[in-house]
């Protein structure tokens, strides 16, 4: 994903908010490291955009409140010997 940080970060908002995203998703998505998809949404949008900061900021939220359970899954798929994609 090539471009100017300022475009991205606001690209990157737009796809985790539709998509009810991790950063891990994101990343993977565009072809990027979790790092930047992070400072990107955290830092960057929030001169740019601070609602739309917001609006990403919630739905970060959200996941990280819902991935013990997720972690949970993937471990009790792995040992049924089934795949939790």
């Amino acid at each position: 994903m090539n471009g100017l940080p300022e475009e991205r970060a606001v690209t990157l908002a737009l796809y985790i908010i539709e998509n009810n995203a991790t950063v891990r998703k994101a990343a993977a998505w565009f072809g990027i490291s979790k790092s930047t998809v992070h400072k990107d949404v955290t830092e960057r949008l929030k001169k740019i955009n601070p609602q739309l900061c917001s609006q990403v900021k919630e739905v970060l939220e959200q996941n990280k409140s819902e991935r013990h359970i997720r972690g949970g899954l993937a471990t009790k798929a792995k040992y049924a010997g089934i795949s939790s994609d």
